[in-house]
Protein backbone atom coordinates (compact mmCIF):
# COMPACT_ATOMS: atom_id res chain seq x y z
CA UNK A 1 0.00 0.00 0.00
CA UNK A 2 1.69 3.33 -1.33
CA UNK A 3 2.37 5.57 2.04
CA UNK A 4 3.94 8.72 0.44
CA UNK A 5 3.91 12.12 2.45
CA UNK A 6 3.51 9.81 5.33
CA UNK A 7 0.17 8.67 4.84
CA UNK A 8 -1.52 6.05 3.94
CA UNK A 9 -3.31 5.86 1.26
CA UNK A 10 -6.85 4.61 1.00
CA UNK A 11 -8.20 1.97 -1.34
CA UNK A 12 -9.90 2.86 -2.93
CA UNK A 13 -9.54 6.30 -3.00
CA UNK A 14 -11.83 6.51 -0.03
CA UNK A 15 -14.10 9.48 0.38
CA UNK A 16 -11.96 11.81 -1.37
CA UNK A 17 -11.63 9.20 -4.52
CA UNK A 18 -15.21 8.92 -3.96
CA UNK A 19 -16.05 13.39 -4.49
CA UNK A 20 -13.55 12.87 -7.26
CA UNK A 21 -15.33 10.67 -8.99
CA UNK A 22 -18.31 12.04 -8.59
CA UNK A 23 -17.08 15.41 -9.54
CA UNK A 24 -15.94 13.81 -13.20
CA UNK A 25 -19.37 12.15 -13.81
CA UNK A 26 -20.87 15.31 -12.74
CA UNK A 27 -19.02 17.37 -15.02
CA UNK A 28 -19.75 14.95 -17.98
CA UNK A 29 -23.68 15.15 -17.59
CA UNK A 30 -23.63 19.36 -17.31
CA UNK A 31 -22.25 19.18 -20.52
CA UNK A 32 -24.72 16.39 -22.06
CA UNK A 33 -27.32 17.80 -20.48
CA UNK A 34 -26.23 21.25 -21.70
CA UNK A 35 -26.35 19.38 -25.12
CA UNK A 36 -30.19 18.09 -24.41
CA UNK A 37 -31.10 21.21 -23.42
CA UNK A 38 -30.43 23.33 -26.65
CA UNK A 39 -32.67 20.68 -28.17
CA UNK A 40 -35.62 21.25 -26.59
CA UNK A 41 -36.37 24.45 -28.28
CA UNK A 42 -35.84 23.12 -31.56
CA UNK A 43 -37.48 19.76 -31.10
CA UNK A 44 -39.16 19.78 -34.42
CA UNK A 45 -35.44 19.85 -35.61
CA UNK A 46 -33.36 18.00 -33.42
CA UNK A 47 -35.51 15.07 -32.08
CA UNK A 48 -33.34 12.60 -32.90
CA UNK A 49 -30.58 14.51 -31.46
CA UNK A 50 -32.57 14.87 -28.13
CA UNK A 51 -33.58 10.76 -28.14
CA UNK A 52 -29.82 10.09 -28.69
CA UNK A 53 -28.27 12.32 -25.94
CA UNK A 54 -31.32 11.16 -23.20
CA UNK A 55 -30.07 7.47 -24.25
CA UNK A 56 -26.69 8.17 -23.56
CA UNK A 57 -27.51 9.69 -20.17
CA UNK A 58 -28.53 6.46 -18.86
CA UNK A 59 -25.06 4.75 -18.53
CA UNK A 60 -23.31 8.38 -16.29
CA UNK A 61 -26.62 9.19 -14.70
CA UNK A 62 -26.00 5.37 -13.06
CA UNK A 63 -22.90 6.14 -12.56
CA UNK A 64 -23.60 8.99 -10.14
CA UNK A 65 -26.14 7.05 -8.59
CA UNK A 66 -24.15 4.81 -7.82
CA UNK A 67 -21.24 6.90 -6.61
CA UNK A 68 -23.37 9.18 -4.53
CA UNK A 69 -25.49 6.22 -3.27
CA UNK A 70 -21.90 4.34 -2.44
CA UNK A 71 -21.17 7.44 0.20
CA UNK A 72 -24.40 7.37 1.43
CA UNK A 73 -24.11 3.73 2.32
CA UNK A 74 -20.46 3.49 4.33
CA UNK A 75 -21.63 6.85 5.92
CA UNK A 76 -24.66 5.58 6.83
CA UNK A 77 -22.76 1.95 7.91
CA UNK A 78 -20.13 3.77 9.86
CA UNK A 79 -16.98 3.90 7.96
CA UNK A 80 -14.69 6.27 9.77
CA UNK A 81 -13.07 7.93 6.64
CA UNK A 82 -16.89 8.70 5.47
CA UNK A 83 -17.82 10.15 8.86
CA UNK A 84 -15.04 12.10 9.63
CA UNK A 85 -15.83 14.02 6.14
CA UNK A 86 -19.07 14.32 6.91
CA UNK A 87 -22.63 14.25 5.50
CA UNK A 88 -23.85 17.18 2.87
CA UNK A 89 -25.77 20.25 4.00
CA UNK A 90 -29.21 19.19 5.27
CA UNK A 91 -30.72 21.09 2.40
CA UNK A 92 -28.59 18.97 -0.64
CA UNK A 93 -29.73 15.32 1.77
CA UNK A 94 -33.45 16.54 1.22
CA UNK A 95 -32.65 17.47 -2.32
CA UNK A 96 -30.49 14.20 -3.36
CA UNK A 97 -33.39 11.93 -3.60
CA UNK A 98 -35.50 14.16 -5.37
CA UNK A 99 -32.75 14.61 -7.82
CA UNK A 100 -32.54 10.92 -8.13
CA UNK A 101 -35.95 10.47 -8.79
CA UNK A 102 -36.74 13.40 -10.84
CA UNK A 103 -33.59 11.93 -12.97
CA UNK A 104 -34.60 8.88 -13.50
CA UNK A 105 -38.37 9.67 -14.23
CA UNK A 106 -37.12 11.72 -16.67
CA UNK A 107 -35.21 9.38 -18.58
CA UNK A 108 -37.34 6.59 -17.69
CA UNK A 109 -40.17 8.54 -19.24
CA UNK A 110 -38.36 8.86 -22.40
CA UNK A 111 -37.17 5.35 -22.92
CA UNK A 112 -40.81 4.88 -22.45
CA UNK A 113 -42.19 7.44 -25.37
CA UNK A 114 -39.77 5.65 -27.65
CA UNK A 115 -41.22 2.01 -27.21
CA UNK A 116 -44.89 3.28 -27.40
CA UNK A 117 -44.69 5.50 -30.32
CA UNK A 118 -46.73 8.37 -30.30
CA UNK A 119 -49.83 6.50 -31.25
CA UNK A 120 -49.62 3.95 -28.46
CA UNK A 121 -52.04 3.02 -25.09
CA UNK A 122 -50.73 5.79 -22.68
CA UNK A 123 -48.11 7.51 -24.74
CA UNK A 124 -49.91 11.03 -24.13
CA UNK A 125 -50.36 9.93 -20.41
CA UNK A 126 -46.77 9.42 -20.37
CA UNK A 127 -45.99 12.44 -22.44
CA UNK A 128 -47.23 14.69 -20.04
CA UNK A 129 -45.19 12.91 -17.17
CA UNK A 130 -42.06 13.18 -19.12
CA UNK A 131 -42.73 16.97 -19.28
CA UNK A 132 -43.58 17.73 -15.68
CA UNK A 133 -41.14 15.10 -14.63
CA UNK A 134 -38.44 17.44 -16.15
CA UNK A 135 -40.01 20.61 -14.93
CA UNK A 136 -39.49 19.34 -11.46
CA UNK A 137 -36.02 18.37 -12.07
CA UNK A 138 -35.10 21.18 -14.04
CA UNK A 139 -36.28 22.64 -10.36
CA UNK A 140 -34.01 20.72 -8.16
CA UNK A 141 -31.08 20.03 -10.48
CA UNK A 142 -30.78 24.02 -10.77
CA UNK A 143 -30.32 23.83 -6.64
CA UNK A 144 -28.03 21.05 -7.17
CA UNK A 145 -25.88 22.37 -9.12
CA UNK A 146 -25.56 25.71 -8.09
CA UNK A 147 -24.51 24.16 -4.98
CA UNK A 148 -21.92 21.85 -6.44
CA UNK A 149 -20.34 23.47 -9.47
CA UNK A 150 -17.82 25.72 -7.94
CA UNK A 151 -16.16 22.22 -6.62
CA UNK A 152 -15.68 20.65 -10.02
CA UNK A 153 -12.22 22.85 -11.22
CA UNK A 154 -10.47 21.91 -8.09
CA UNK A 155 -11.65 18.16 -7.79
CA UNK A 156 -11.21 17.38 -11.85
CA UNK A 157 -8.67 19.32 -11.23
CA UNK A 158 -6.36 17.66 -8.62
CA UNK A 159 -7.46 14.20 -9.99
CA UNK A 160 -6.05 15.31 -13.12
CA UNK A 161 -2.44 16.42 -11.78
CA UNK A 162 -2.79 13.28 -9.17
CA UNK A 163 -2.71 15.59 -6.35
CA UNK A 164 -2.86 14.41 -2.34
CA UNK A 165 -6.15 15.08 -0.59
CA UNK A 166 -6.85 18.32 1.66
CA UNK A 167 -5.03 16.49 4.53
CA UNK A 168 -2.00 15.52 2.61
CA UNK A 169 -3.15 11.72 2.12
CA UNK A 170 -2.59 9.67 -1.28
CA UNK A 171 -5.67 9.13 -3.44
CA UNK A 172 -5.37 5.96 -4.90
CA UNK A 173 -7.40 4.28 -7.57
CA UNK A 174 -7.28 7.36 -10.02
CA UNK A 175 -6.99 4.97 -13.22
CA UNK A 176 -9.81 3.00 -11.88
CA UNK A 177 -11.99 6.46 -11.70
CA UNK A 178 -11.15 6.75 -15.02
CA UNK A 179 -11.98 3.65 -16.30
CA UNK A 180 -15.67 3.34 -14.77
CA UNK A 181 -16.25 6.77 -15.89
CA UNK A 182 -15.78 5.63 -19.60
CA UNK A 183 -17.38 2.39 -19.22
CA UNK A 184 -20.40 4.34 -17.67
CA UNK A 185 -20.30 6.74 -21.37
CA UNK A 186 -19.20 3.63 -23.55
CA UNK A 187 -22.51 1.87 -21.95
CA UNK A 188 -24.46 4.77 -22.99
CA UNK A 189 -23.09 5.29 -25.80
CA UNK A 190 -23.90 1.33 -26.76
CA UNK A 191 -27.74 2.13 -25.85
CA UNK A 192 -27.92 5.40 -27.52
CA UNK A 193 -27.23 3.40 -30.56
CA UNK A 194 -29.26 0.08 -29.98
CA UNK A 195 -32.04 2.41 -29.25
CA UNK A 196 -32.40 5.72 -31.35
CA UNK A 197 -34.21 4.02 -34.27
CA UNK A 198 -37.02 3.71 -31.78
CA UNK A 199 -37.52 8.05 -32.91
CA UNK A 200 -38.26 7.00 -35.86
CA UNK A 201 -42.20 6.80 -34.98
CA UNK A 202 -41.87 10.34 -33.41
CA UNK A 203 -40.39 12.16 -36.43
Amino acid sequence: MDTRNGRQAAAPGGPEGNERLTAATGAVLLVLFAVEGVTIPLLGQLLTLHFFVGLLLIGPVCLKIGSTGYRFYRYYTGSSPYRRKGPPAPLLRVLAPLVVITSVTVLGTGVALGLLGPGGSGSDSVLMLHRASFLAWLAVMTVHVLAYVWRLPRLIGADLRQRPGRDGEVISWRAGRASLLAVSLGAGLVVALAGVHMVSGWN
